[in-house]
């Protein structure tokens, strides 16, 4: 872990970047190969003027030598792989090696202190999840109040048009007209107990009936007055 840490990168990972490497241009070496010499059986048929094909010969060559290059490739990068890992890639546990961003740090504390210090890096975590959420709600109250704003600016609008309306004018003057009207009638006089008492005696006919049409009392009147008149 410290070489890895001190390095930047895995050593294994290296290592297998350069094996693939490897056998891939050992890969790109034998398709070369094989299509050379599969153009120079095909001349040499040509030429004899034969009906032997060379082709096969030519792909059973081409697989034993890729097997046995194959073969010998993986056991020296083997030999090198582990050459690598025990000595250009190792560190001895005794070796008294600082990283930069590990030089200062007291490594002999106790527990109880490492213990308090993980404390306060949970408390620092919550404080920055609460923040956070505080940071998303205030966006969210941020969008919400803007929207609120457009539809008031909208509602703005419209009552501006109606205010601006011509007949606006006209509706504006009732207010004192109902103020002029309840001055003229809180100016009269008070009704007598006389007067109240024959306002409740008079019987009112319903809207569009004669008076004899609407009561029976209203029918003996009007004959009343008929007879006698």
């Amino acid at each position: 872990l410290l070489v890895c840490e001190a390095l930047g990168f895995v050593p294994q990972l290296l290592l297998d970047d350069i094996v693939n490497v490897a056998n891939q241009t050992i890969q790109n070496a034998v398709n070369d190969i094989e299509e050379h010499l599969l153009s120079w059986a095909e001349r040499r048929a040509r030429q004899s003027e034969s009906d032997k094909d060379g082709t096969e010969e030519v792909e059973q060559g081409l697989v034993a030598f890729q097997t046995l290059l194959e073969y010998h490739t993986d056991l020296g990068f083997d030999y090198f792989e582990a050459w690598s890992l025990r000595n250009a890639f190792n560190v001895s546990a005794d070796l008294p090696i600082v990283l930069p961003h590990h030089e200062g740090l007291d490594l002999t504390a106790p527990p109880e202190r490492e213990r308090e210090l993980m404390d306060d890096i949970d408390a620092l975590l919550k404080k920055m999840d609460a923040q956070r959420r505080l940071e998303y709600a205030l966006k969210r109250a941020l969008r919400t109040s803007s929207k609120e704003r457009r539809n008031a600016e909208d509602k703005l609008e419209q009552l501006a048009a109606i205010i601006d309306h011509p007949s606006f004018e006209e509706l504006s003057g009732l207010p004192q007209k109902y103020e002029a009207m309840y001055t003229a009638c809180s100016s009269f006089e008070p009704l007598d107990a006389a007067t109240l008492s024959a306002l409740t005696q008079v019987e009112l006919s319903e809207p569009g009936k004669h008076p004899w049409e609407s009561t029976k009392s209203g029918y003996m009147k009007w004959a009343k007055e008929r007879l006698t008149a």
